[in-house]
């Protein structure tokens, strides 16, 4: 029995007329997610890093374009605001592990791309994340995983057709 049973019993207990069973697997979803990134956020700060700062190295990294790109460009790719992003790149220039060069495709513009310590550094950092993850989810074999993705995938598409809000809660 875990927490979701305990609250899960609580709630039948107080109100028999709900069907309360969606609750179970959402809650264990949202308290495995809070467990998931304290997790990962252990890797991150022993880089010196965030979930704000690892974001953006990542994305740079995993674009492959040496050459940087637009804010546009990384706002497409890590779903955040405009102003966040402004201070995101603000705070990896002042740590000076990324650098804004000028766009040749554009003189009014800028590209955003990783400075050789940003690219050392957020190389480290995806090694060390993603062993993290394996074993995060060692716990289950292969098949589980791939089950399990799955399963989120397919919940994941159906929130997002309903027209439920992929950005969180209020």
């Amino acid at each position: 029995m875990d927490e979701v049973d305990f609250i899960i019993g609580q709630w039948n207990k107080v109100r028999p007329d709900l069907n309360v069973g969606p609750m179970e697997p959402i809650g264990r979803i949202l308290r495995l997610g809070i467990l998931l990134r304290a997790e990962m956020e252990k890797t991150w700060k022993e880089h010196a890093l965030n979930l704000a700062s690892f974001d953006v190295l990542a994305t740079l990294l995993r674009s492959g374009k040496a050459e940087g790109l637009s804010p546009g460009e990384l706002l497409e790719l890590t779903m955040v605001t405009s102003g966040t992003m402004t201070n995101r790149i603000d705070q990896l220039v002042k740590r000076e592990l990324v650098e804004r060069v000028q766009n040749p495709d554009d003189k009014r513009g800028f590209l955003v791309r990783l400075t050789q310590e940003g690219f050392s550094l957020i190389n480290a950092a995806v090694t060390d994340h993603v062993a993290t993850q394996h074993r995060l989810m060692d716990g289950l074999s292969l098949k589980q995983q791939s089950d399990l993705n799955d399963l989120l995938k397919a919940l994941s598409s159906f929130v997002i057709s309903d027209g439920a809000s992929t950005n969180g809660p209020g």
